[in-house]
Parts: structure tokens; C-alpha cells; sequence
């Protein structure tokens, strides 16, 4: 891994970079997340206390309701005759409970209102009760009820006409306005099962509870039914006695962790306490932990693609340069680039182009004197020939043949006359298909008659091709390694065949015999021969000196030289053999007219 990023610029820089963004990130997010969690935890808490002070402030209504009616009722002025007149009046007793009826009908809250006077007179009541609750209540706590202005009972149950309910009663004294002696007592009571809806449906949360306790710290409503008229103490023994007026405390219940909320009704000294399971933190915590994750991933991403695309692009021209510079090779066209930028990458670039345009430059010069030297020694050799003695002296034996009727003379010599005129051709270099396949066959049609029955030789060509330029002198050579080195060492009459297809772009020639083939060795030997030219093509003189020592093939040597020299390092000769079996070379040329580059 080590080695890896230690070869590239890149990755080190990528490296860098990506450390240098991703831990800050990472630290960000960690650091967000428990923000996250905590402002949860405290909006949920903030979001309980807000529940708690609306249930509170429905119960202050009502109690403070029920207060100022009891205050109503005691000043009424019947209710007052009623009490401290000792004969009961039949009349004013309807009218007191008509009164009573009319001030708890129209609020549900109100159960029951009750006036037991201290006198012989009948009880004042808005519901028939056939056994009441109250009394042993009264009786467990007459010297607090007696001494206080107001009295708020526990929780307790009435067996009325309707059936048992449960009740919460303001029990006080009523007074005569006159001389301030008890004459009655007056308790309203308050519904349960109505003062449970207010707790119910405050909109808590629905895996938690709240529990309303009175001034004794018995459960009053809300949580399981069970638990009503019990004291919180005995449900929840870790919950303590909750003196301050609001907090917030947390305790196991249920083999869960709960978070307790609670607030005081002061003027009652009644408590209400929420209680909010943990576990909806931890999902609202994973919820929040899930989407801190998929911010921080996708900024991740975002950065690694933006810091990976920085780097590609800043790299890019130094990659590329370095790749063709690494695998370049002597032979092939130097290539440049264009130049997108002026900061250092440029300048470096910029500098390369200068660098390859010159060396290109300095190729080309080589490769163009040389070619030019190429040129002067076949032009030498040419001068070397009289051309228009040895067509003239040619076309005498001609004649002559044909005058003594020696016929298979005369087409023999005609035949030598077209092959040298054809291969000094006045120093030209290429010539039409056509013309290379007739020099092939006048070369074919002499050997015949030098080796009769010795061979046959076959021409296979698309008619396409015979009129497309190509460098003259490729075929013959070709034929001629198979006629000596395949065919003649061969015991019985073998067969050549010269093969020509025209491709997309490429003329492809073959030219196959079922000689004596070659050795493996042998081939090898050929094969390599042809690699070290291509790669030592252009090379200098003495190292051209040293690769003559090792060549068997001259001819074969020759034709690939002629072909890498005039049409580049693609258009090389392809030798296969199988030994008793024959050999085949192959070679291909653009159709356009071949260049002198590699």
C-alpha cells in the first residue's frame, strides 16, 4: 500500500487532501449529532412541561371554578334561610335544588352537589345517593376539614341511582352570615372519570403516562385504573416526595428507563407527573444519528468526487506526459499536446512540445538522408548498367532466335528484356499492381524454363487493387526464397501461389509455397532477424555492421527493410513455416503511397 501511493503524485496529493476534509468532517458530524440528541432530548422534555402546564391550567379552571361556586352557594340567601330555619320547608327545599341543579348541569366536571345541614332539616343534593363515601372520609379527617377554610378529599366512591362513581369533593363549611356559626356543610364534587379525560387526551406521549396526585400523593387519574386511589409512593418506590413545585428526575419502571416530568397545582398542592419511556429518545436519537450519517456520507462523496475531479484535472496533461514518455518508443512519432493552462503544468507542457517538435525535426532530417543515401546507391548501381546497350543486345538475341525459330528462346529473352527493363525502370520507386505482378511472372516464366517440371506457380488477384500504386521489387524477391529455399530442395514438383486481397485501407499479399518448409530453430532464427530490424531501423552504421554478421536471409531482410523504410513499422513481413509442409510470408500496405517514416 505504501509503495502504491509513494509511485504517484496523485494519490499522495489525493491522500492529503482527503484527510486533511474528511476528519474535520467526521468531527463535525459526531459533534452535531450529540448537539442533535441533546436539543431532542430537551425539546421533548420542554414539549412535556408545556403538556403538564396545559393540563394544570384546565384543572386550575375547574377548581378554581368549583371554589367560587362553593362561595356562590354559601352566600345564597334561601340556602341561608334553609339552614337556620329549624322546620323544614317543603317549597324552599324544590327551589334550593333547582338552584343546585341548574349551577352543575351545565358542567360536566360537576358530579354531585351536597348541603348536609347541621340542623334536623333534610340534605340538599343534586343526585340521589344511596350510600356515600364521604362521610367516613369526613369523620378519618375532621380536624382538617374543620380548621380550614376548604377541604379537597382524596379520591372516593358514591353508590348513587346511576351506579358507583368515583369522586374528587371541595368540602367546606357554610356559615351563618350573621353570627358565623357552622349551620352546614357544603361538598361539590368533581367527576373522575372527567378530570381522567383532561389527562388523557392532552396529547402525551402515547407509550408514556401521566399521573395527577392530590395533596397525599394518591393517584387521583390517569395510568392503569388499578392504580387509582393508591399511593404513588407504593407504585413507584424510587419516586420520592416531589417537593420542589416543578423538576424533572429519571427512574426505572417496568424494566424501562423513564424520564419523569412533574409540576405542582399550588393553590390544590396537587401534582401532575409525566413520565416519557427513554427508548423514545434512543429512536428519535437513531433517527437523528441515520440522517447526520447520510449528510455526512453524501458530503463525503460530494468531497472525495470534487477532491478526485480537482486532482484529475490538475494531473491530467502530467499523467498523460509521463505515460508516453514512459512507454515511447524511438521509432514511433513523438507526440504534443495541446496546452488548456499557463501555471507550471503548462509551462511544463509547453516546454515537452518545443522538446518533441525538435527532436521530430532532427528524425525527419535523419530519416530523409538517409532515404536520400538509399536513393544514391540505387542510382549509383543504375549508372553502373548501360540500359540502351543491354535492351539493344537483348533485342538482337530476340531476333535471331526467332529467325532459327528457336521460339521458347525468343520468349525467354523477352521475357529477361521486360524483367530488367521493368527493374531499372529509370530509377522509379513504385509502380501499379499490375505491373508488379508481370515483373513477377516474367521472373516465374524464366525460372520455368531454367527448372522445367521442377514447379508451378499460381496468381490469385483482386481485380480491384492492379491499378493501385505500391513500391515496385516486393514479390519477386519473396518468389525467389521460395523457389531456392523451398522448392528446389524439394524431391518432387512443388507449387507457389501469390495471393493479393484488397482490404478497407490495406492491400494484403501472400506468398505461400509447399516447399520443404523450415525448422523451428530455423524460423525462430528469421523471425527475430525481422524484429531486430524493425527496432534497429535508423540506428548507426556500426551497429548495422554487427547485424550482418548474424543474417541467414538477405532477401527476405531486404523486402522487410524496404517496407519499414517506405510504409512505417506496421507494414513489415509476417513469416510462418511448418517444416515438410511449406512456408508462407505475408505482408499488408496502406492503398495511399507510402511515406518514408516509422
Amino acid at each position: 500500500m505504501k509503495r502504491w501511493i509513494a509511485k504517484s503524485l496523485k494519490r499522495k496529493l489525493s491522500l492529503l487532501i482527503l484527510f486533511a476534509v474528511i476528519l474535520p468532517l467526521l468531527s463535525t458530524g459526531v459533534v452535531s449529532y450529540r448537539i442533535a440528541t441533546s436539543v431532542t432530548e430537551d425539546k421533548a422534555k420542554q414539549s412535556g412541561m408545556n403538556t403538564l402546564r396545559q393540563i394544570m391550567d384546565k384543572l386550575d379552571f375547574v377548581t378554581q371554578d368549583v371554589e367560587n361556586m362553593s362561595i356562590f352557594i354559601i352566600g345564597q340567601k334561601d340556602i341561608q334561610t334553609y339552614l337556620t330555619n329549624s322546620e323544614g320547608d317543603v317549597n324552599s327545599y324544590s327551589q334550593i335544588v333547582g338552584t343546585l341543579w341548574n349551577l352543575s348541569y351545565s358542567k360536566k366536571y360537576i358530579s354531585n352537589i351536597t348541603i348536609t345541614p347541621k340542623n334536623s332539616s333534610p340534605v340538599l343534593s343534586t343526585t340521589t345517593i344511596t350510600n356515600s363515601g364521604l362521610y367516613p372520609l369526613l369523620q378519618q379527617n375532621e380536624s382538617v376539614y374543620k380548621s380550614a377554610a376548604k377541604w379537597w378529599s382524596p379520591l372516593y366512591a358514591n353508590q348513587t341511582s346511576d351506579g358507583p362513581k368515583r369522586i374528587i369533593s371541595l368540602v367546606r363549611p357554610i356559615r351563618d352570615t350573621n353570627t358565623f356559626k357552622t349551620i352546614g356543610t357544603l361538598a361539590i364534587s368533581l367527576d373522575q372519570a372527567e378530570i381522567e379525560r383532561y389527562v388523557v387526551e392532552a396529547g402525551w406521549e402515547h407509550s408514556g403516562f401521566v399521573l395527577l396526585l392530590d395533596q397525599y400523593n394518591n393517584i387521583i387519574a390517569g395510568g392503569d385504573p388499578v392504580w387509582l386511589g393508591r399511593s404513588a409512593a407504593e407504585m413507584f418506590p424510587s419516586l420520592g416526595n416531589l417537593q420542589n413545585p416543578s423538576g424533572i428526575l429519571s427512574l426505572a419502571f417496568d424494566n424501562q428507563r423513564h424520564t419523569l416530568l412533574y409540576n405542582a397545582i399550588p393553590k390544590l398542592d396537587w401534582k401532575l407527573v409525566g413520565f416519557i419511556p427513554t427508548h423514545i429518545y434512543q429512536a428519535q436519537n437513531g433517527y437523528v444519528l441515520t440522517v447526520t450519517a447520510v449528510a455526512i456520507g453524501i458530503a463525503l462523496l460530494i468531497t472525495i468526487v470534487m477532491v478526485l475531479y480537482f486532482f484529475q484535472w490538475v494531473t491530467k496533461p502530467l499523467i498523460k506526459l509521463t505515460k508516453y514518455l514512459k512507454d515511447l518508443n524511438p521509432d514511433d512519432t513523438i507526440p504534443t499536446y495541446e496546452v488548456k493552462s499557463t501555471d507550471e503544468v503548462g509551462l511544463l507542457v509547453h516546454s515537452y512540445n518545443k522538446l518533441s517538435e525538435r527532436i521530430g525535426r532532427l528524425k525527419d532530417q535523419v530519416q530523409l538522408n538517409e532515404a536520400m543515401k538509399k536513393e544514391a546507391d540505387i542510382l549509383a548501381l543504375q549508372a553502373q548498367i548501360n540500359p540502351h546497350f543491354l535492351y539493344n543486345t537483348l533485342s538482337s538475341i530476340h531476333w535471331i532466335a526467332l529467325m532459327n525459330k528457336d521460339r521458347q528462346i525468343a520468349e525467354m529473352v523477352g521475357a529477361l528484356s521486360d524483367f530488367l527493363r521493368f527493374s531499372l525502370n529509370k530509377g522509379e520507386e513504385f509502380c501499379v499492381v499490375q505491373q508488379e505482378v508481370s515483373h513477377a511472372q516474367n521472373y516465374a516464366y524464366i525460372q520455368a524454363i531454367r527448372f522445367p517440371e521442377q514447379f508451378e506457380i499460381e496468381f490469385f488477384m483482386d481485380p480491384g487493387m492492379l491499378q493501385i500504386p505500391m513500391l515496385k521489387l516486393l514479390l519477386q524477391p519473396l518468389i525467389e526464397n521460395s523457389l531456392i529455399h523451398g522448392i528446389q530442395k524439394k524431391k518432387s514438383k512443388g507449387n507457389i501461389y501469390v495471393h493479393g486481397e484488397l482490404q478497407e485501407d490495406r492491400m494484403k499479399f501472400v506468398v505461400e509455397d509447399t516447399g520443404i518448409g523450415m525448422e523451428e530453430s530455423k524460423l525462430y532464427d528469421i523471425q527475430q532477424q525481422l524484429a531486430l530490424a524493425n527496432r534497429q531501423m535508423g540506428l548507426l552504421d556500426e551497429a548495422a555492421k554487427e547485424r550482418k554478421k548474424t543474417i541467414t536471409s538477405y532477401g527476405l531482410i531486404n523486402v522487410h527493410r524496404r517496407l519499414l523504410l517506405h510504409y512505417g513499422i506496421h507494414a513489415g513481413l509476417e513469416v510462418d513455416s511448418t517444416s515438410g509442409a511449406g512456408t508462407r510470408i505475408t505482408f499488408s500496405i496502406p492503398l495511399s503511397k507510402g511515406e518514408t517514416s516509422l
